[in-house]
């Protein structure tokens, strides 16, 4: 397998996406300047995306979004809905990999109530501010906001049930460190449930060199194959990868189930 895709200066990248995400934060709660007004990978998809409900809060049916304040909503800037697939429990910790505006935080909070609780990492502050006014404005207590990037998560060793994510993890230009950093968070036989962008094998260079298409969820992404080989060199048994839909000529959203082996 060629190297995990990386994006070229994690420094700069980061920043990029911190930048990107803080503005929708900030036009969560009131106007920001328009080139700012863009959602999770429209730097590389046309526009009609997030109408045609590829992206953001349109994908949650009723019943996952039942009592989710529709700020949270809103905000959302995901591809999925990794609360439909993760299977939660009552009495679990579930932890949200680059949570944003909380809303799929506060789905897995009420799941697992009243035993339970959520933790949402995000490495923006306009976010975390969000996810902390939508969790009061929900009346939801058994969660956590937590500041942190997701390839070095700030919990202990075998201290979740669940991790899940929303189209966060193409934008990491270390996805290798996340995957082992979702490992080592989980207990043993611990499960991975996220939704994310998966790119088609034959993506185009000039794609992928776009910062734009970057901080939009495109370029980052890897391939099917690559993305099973970064869960198996993680330590991951048990791995499927499914699409769900098109979001992009080059890519598609998909959901990706993993375990943590008993003995690990």
């Amino acid at each position: 397998m060629a190297e995990l895709r990386k994006g070229g200066g994690g420094a700069d990248l980061r920043e990029a996406v911190r930048n990107k995400y803080a503005a929708a934060a900030k036009r969560a709660n009131g106007p920001v300047p328009a080139q700012a007004e863009t959602g999770c990978c429209s730097g590389a998809t046309p526009s009609a995306a997030e109408p045609a409900g590829l992206f953001g809060g349109t994908l949650y049916d009723d019943a996952s979004a039942a009592d989710v304040p529709q700020a949270a909503l809103e905000a959302s800037l995901g591809c999925g809905v990794p609360t439909a697939v993760a299977d939660l429990g009552l009495g679990e910790t579930v932890l949200d990999l680059g949570s944003g505006a909380g809303a799929d935080v506060l789905i897995s909070a009420r799941r697992v109530a009243p035993t339970g609780k959520a933790i949402g990492l995000d490495m923006t502050d306009e976010m975390l501010e969000l996810g902390r006014q939508n969790a009061l404005r929900a009346g939801v207590a058994n969660l956590e906001f937590l500041k942190g990037y997701i390839e070095d998560i700030p919990l202990e060793d075998n201290s979740v049930d669940v991790v899940i994510s929303n189209c966060v993890i193409n934008l990491s230009a270390d996805k290798a460190a996340v995957f082992r950093e979702a490992l080592r968070v989980l207990r043993p036989g611990g499960r991975l449930a996220v939704t994310d962008v998966i790119a088609d094998e034959e993506m185009d260079e000039s794609t992928r060199a776009d910062m734009a298409a970057w901080t939009g969820c495109i370029a980052g992404a890897l391939a099917r194959r690559e993305c099973e080989s970064a869960l198996r060199d993680a330590g991951f048994e048990r791995i499927a990868i499914s699409e769900t839909h098109r979001v992009h000529e080059h890519a598609g959203s998909a959901i990706i189930r993993a375990r943590k082996p008993d003995g690990r």
